[in-house]
């Protein structure tokens, strides 16, 4: 569905929301965690959440703490901050606006996160600002940063695509190229992180 405020109270999950089951599946099949963002109500309050689905079938939400200009019409600020353990990694979740908020990595950072994980719609006006951001904090915290960005258009806004990795020393790893579907991929071999691109179906030719 991508980012559609306004069709988010009709299409809101819920904590083992049955639309889940097929990831819950997949996970166990593959032995993979899956990361899955959704509009999510816990309670009274709607949230724009991420489902974090284990490969036991357990389940963990995160909720945007921080919210954009005129979000606050469809959504509560959140405060679920799970981190995902993974082999020796630590890692922590963020999305979209969260990372502009300098207090929002500085906090995974004292929770010890290695990696600093972020999902988001950045737009080609505000890529080069954002993703100076994520650098700078790569660098700062000692962490590796992973950005999924929207590929396509959404809710009435354009995406610069772009997805991409940053090393603790704040350079790149990896980027995708435009928008459209694809993989940005990261692994650890050896004690070294490498990143690579698997692209598919470009929507357009801008390049960050």
């Amino acid at each position: 569905m991508g980012y559609e405020p306004g069709l988010a109270e009709s299409r809101a999950f819920i904590e083992n929301d049955p639309r889940l089951t097929l990831l819950i599946e997949k996970s166990a099949e593959h032995n993979m965690i899956i990361v899955a963002g959704a509009p999510v109500r816990l309670g009274t309050q709607l949230h724009i959440g991420s489902f974090i689905i284990y490969p036991d079938r357990t389940i963990a939400i995160y909720t945007k703490h921080y919210l954009h200009r005129g979000e606050d019409k469809y959504f509560s600020p959140g405060t679920l901050s799970p981190v995902i353990k993974l082999h020796d990694e630590t890692i922590s979740l963020a999305i979209c606006v969260d990372i502009s908020n300098a207090e929002h990595p500085e906090s995974a950072a004292k929770d010890g996160s290695s990696i600093y994980l972020v999902s988001s719609l950045i737009t080609p006006s505000g890529y080069g600002k954002d993703t100076g951001l994520l650098s700078d904090y790569a660098k700062r915290y000692n962490m590796y940063v992973v950005m999924a960005n929207h590929g396509g258009e959404s809710g009435g806004f354009v995406s610069a695509g772009g997805s991409a990795a940053w090393a603790n020393d704040g350079q790149i790893l990896t980027a995708f190229k435009g928008t459209g579907e694809g993989l940005v991929i990261i692994s650890k071999e050896n004690g070294v992180w490498k990143g690579s691109v698997i692209m598919r179906c470009p929507l357009a030719s801008f390049e960050p």
